[in-house]
C-alpha cells in the first residue's frame, strides 16, 4: 500500500494566537508543518505541541517586514522539501490607537509590511513551485476590518482592504494552475492581536482562535473540483 505523502504546509505568524491555533489543528500526519514567526523560543514551544499531538513541525524564524529573511525562508522551505503545497499567510499587525492623521509614518509602514507586502512576497516566493507542482493551496488570514470602517484603526483596516484585493485578482491568476486562493476573514478574537482589545471580550463576544483554525482545516478538506473563495466568521454576540 502506498503511504501518502504528507503536505507541506508554511505558516507565519505561527507563535502565538491563531496561527498557533492552526498548527495545533494540523497536528495530523496528513501535514508537514513549517512555522514562521519572529519568536524562535514561542515558534519552538509550538513544535513541541505539534509533535506531542502526533503531527509533524519544524520552525524557521522570520520578520515578515524583512524582504531578506522572507527569501531566506522561502528558500529554506524548497531547498529542504522541493514543494510547498499551502501557504497560510496568518501574520499580521494592528494598532488601533488614534486616528490616521496622528499616525506615525513609521507605524504605517510596518503596517503594510507585515500585512500587505509579506503576503506578496510569500506569494511570490511559493507560486513558482505550486505551478510547478500542478496545484496547491494559498490561505490569507483577512479580517471584518477589510469589509467596515474601523475608526482609530484606517491603516489596519486599509492593509486587510488590500490584502483582500490581492487575493481576489491572485485567485483569478492561478486557479487555472489548479491552485486554490482563499481568504479567512474573522471578526474579534480572542488573542492579544491589537493590543489586547478582544482578549478582554466575553467567550461569545469574541471567537476563538480555534474557530478561525477550524475553517482552515475544512478548507483543506475541500474537494477538488471547488474551492471556497471567502469566509467570514463573526461572534455569537455583538460586542
Amino acid at each position: 500500500m502506498q503511504i501518502p505523502v504528507k503536505k507541506i504546509v508554511v505558516i507565519t505568524g505561527a507563535s502565538r494566537g491563531i496561527g498557533a491555533a492552526i498548527a495545533l489543528r494540523l497536528a495530523t500526519p496528513a501535514y508537514n508543518l513549517v512555522l514562521a514567526a519572529r519568536d524562535q523560543s514561542k515558534l519552538q514551544n509550538v513544535v513541541m505541541q505539534v509533535l506531542a499531538a502526533g503531527g509533524t513541525a519544524e520552525c524557521l524564524p522570520c520578520v515578515m517586514r524583512d524582504p531578506a529573511q522572507i527569501t531566506a525562508m522561502s528558500a529554506a522551505v524548497l531547498a529542504r522539501h522541493r514543494r510547498c503545497d499551502v501557504l497560510i499567510n496568518n501574520a499580521g499587525l494592528g494598532r488601533f490607537n488614534g486616528p490616521l492623521h496622528t499616525l506615525e509614518p513609521d507605524e504605517w509602514d510596518r503596517t503594510m509590511e507585515t500585512n500587505l507586502r509579506a503576503p506578496y512576497l510569500l506569494v511570490r516566493a511559493f507560486a513558482p513551485a505550486m505551478i510547478a507542482a500542478g496545484g496547491g493551496h494559498i490561505l490569507s488570514i483577512s479580517s471584518l476590518a477589510g469589509r467596515n470602517p474601523v475608526p482609530n484603526a484606517a491603516a489596519y483596516a486599509a492593509s486587510k482592504w488590500g490584502l483582500n484585493g490581492l487575493m481576489y485578482s491572485l485567485a483569478e491568476e492561478l486557479r487555472q494552475y489548479k491552485i486554490r486562493v482563499s481568504l479567512i476573514a474573522p471578526g474579534s478574537t480572542l488573542t492579544e492581536f491589537g493590543d489586547g482589545m478582544s482578549a478582554k471580550k466575553s467567550a461569545l463576544g469574541a471567537l476563538a482562535p480555534g474557530d478561525v483554525a477550524h475553517i482552515v482545516e475544512m478548507l483543506l478538506t475541500q474537494a477538488d473540483a471547488s474551492f471556497i473563495s471567502e469566509v467570514l466568521i463573526r461572534p455569537t454576540l455583538k460586542a
